[in-house]
């Protein structure tokens, strides 16, 4: 259904970004799905990191590519306040194994002005996903086109993110070679133009990040397919309060 609300980085309001505990308190009320981020590590491993930069989210120093999976859990992700929050990243696999399958899990794939790495670690996803049933409640999405195309390539579905409402003719076109599934978009880009032409080619469209109940109002007026958020549950609270959003969302299955 339109509306769908996606846990924004395992729900970023609930613990550090892509952790066990914000994992744990998003799955603890309704869900309709999760977004992370994802890295590819030096020994081909998937693992849950907002930034490949480990500074910038880690106890590490480095970048994601050029450490072991090994060397990576040894480290710890910070908090909101930048001290060590004593949890290591979480894998892929972890992520999977611990979440209901009737949820959506959508991975973006993340590098620093890398493009080739970003084809890489899609082509990683793709592989070790393959056969598995994961697969299809998986969605890759990406700023990079080339992390795209592999995805797409390979069957499995895929969603550019994008950050521009130019040329919606030439972008339409792109996806529809490709066999992209859908872009995603930032929400202040939202027109009834740019949603109107990306719909008419059969493209479907998401959003994010919204976490303000008077921003989900604007929001649901493009029907996007999903929209993540930080904080879902409190979201999804003031939402049918003010009867955005219907009441009767069941709690997922366990796991």
């Amino acid at each position: 259904m339109a509306g769908d609300l996606i846990a924004h980085r395992l729900g970023s309001a609930y613990g550090p970004d892509n952790s066990e505990t914000a994992l744990r308190r998003s799955l603890s009320g309704p869900l309709e799905g999760l977004e992370t981020d994802v890295c590819l590590t030096a020994d081909g491993e998937l693992v849950l990191l907002h930034s490949p930069l480990l500074s910038l989210g880690t106890t590490l120093s480095g970048w994601a590519h050029e450490r072991t999976l090994e060397e990576l859990l040894e480290g710890s992700l910070l908090g909101p306040d930048c001290e060590p929050a004593d949890e290591p990243p979480l894998t892929l696999e972890q992520l999977l194994h611990h979440t209901p399958l009737d949820l959506i899990v959508q991975v973006e794939v993340k590098t620093q002005s890398n493009p080739e790495l970003a084809r890489r670690t899609a082509a990683a996803i793709c592989r070790r996903y393959a056969c598995s049933p994961q697969r299809q409640r998986l969605e890759v999405i990406s700023f990079h086109t080339s992390a795209c195309e592999v995805a797409a390539a390979a069957g499995f579905r895929t969603r550019l993110v994008i950050w521009a409402d130019y040329a919606p003719e030439v972008l339409a076109g792109w996806v529809l070679r490709h066999g992209v599934s859908g872009v995603k978009v930032e929400h202040f880009l939202l027109s009834n133009e740019l949603v109107g032409r990306l719909r008419a080619a059969g493209i479907t469209v998401s959003t994010g990040t919204v976490n303000d109940v008077e921003l989900l109002e604007k929001v649901l007026h493009a029907e996007p397919r999903c929209i993540t958020t930080d904080r879902p549950h409190e979201l999804r609270d003031d939402a049918i309060a003010r009867g955005l959003l219907p009441v009767s969302y069941g709690l997922p299955a366990a796991a």
